[in-house]
């Protein structure tokens, strides 16, 4: 998912999005120690989405608050 696919997402979808993928990358990580997954380069492109997801909402977050401060 690419940042521009990220900004297009409203503040509750990227909420609903952290979520699923951090419980994705857990079922990932269990998989992987149980048995190698196919494409183990998953798991740390997975921590990346999670990433930008939470970068963008802590910048929406900021925002906000500059907005409501003025």
């Amino acid at each position: 998912m690419k940042s521009s696919e990220i900004r297009e997402l409203s503040t509750q979808e990227i909420e609903e999005r952290i979520d699923t993928e951090q419980n994705m990358l857990s079922r990932m990580k269990m998989n992987h120690a149980v048995s190698p997954l196919d494409n183990p380069n998953k798991i740390p492109e997975t921590r990346r989405i999670i990433a930008r997801l939470k970068t963008e909402l802590r910048s929406r977050q900021s925002a906000e608050q500059t907005e409501s401060k003025e």
